[in-house]
């Protein structure tokens, strides 16, 4: 179970999750986004395809990420959700705030159509 950060592109940054999100990974991933946002970098890709759960804590961190990217100028997509996943976001709505891609290089259009 770990959250990895790479540099994609300029300023666009992908963090993977593998594992469950939930109490055990969900303070790695918060720290990540944070640390990523503090210092500048507000052009993210969230890259949930090798997690198969995600708990409130995860859904909870993900939303204040997103909210803070945005207030910054940039953003946080999402891509690689399982269809497990796809239907807990569409049951809370979340599909609707956030923006989801089916693959990374879907997601990575985003900033460089």
């Amino acid at each position: 179970m770990t959250i990895s950060c790479q540099q994609v592109t300029g300023e666009v940054w992908l963090i993977s999750s593998q594992g469950r999100l939930d109490q055990s990974l969900n303070p790695q991933l918060e720290q990540s986004l944070t640390d990523l946002l503090d210092n500048g970098q507000n052009r993210l890709i969230v890259d949930l395809s090798q997690s198969n759960y995600i708990n409130s804590g995860g859904l909870r961190c993900l939303v204040t990420a997103w909210r803070q990217a945005r207030e910054q100028g940039g953003d946080l997509v999402l891509c690689g959700l399982n269809n497990r996943m796809e239907e807990i976001f569409s049951l809370i709505g979340f599909d609707r705030v956030f923006t989801i891609h089916s693959t990374y290089e879907h997601a990575r259009r985003h900033y460089y159509p």
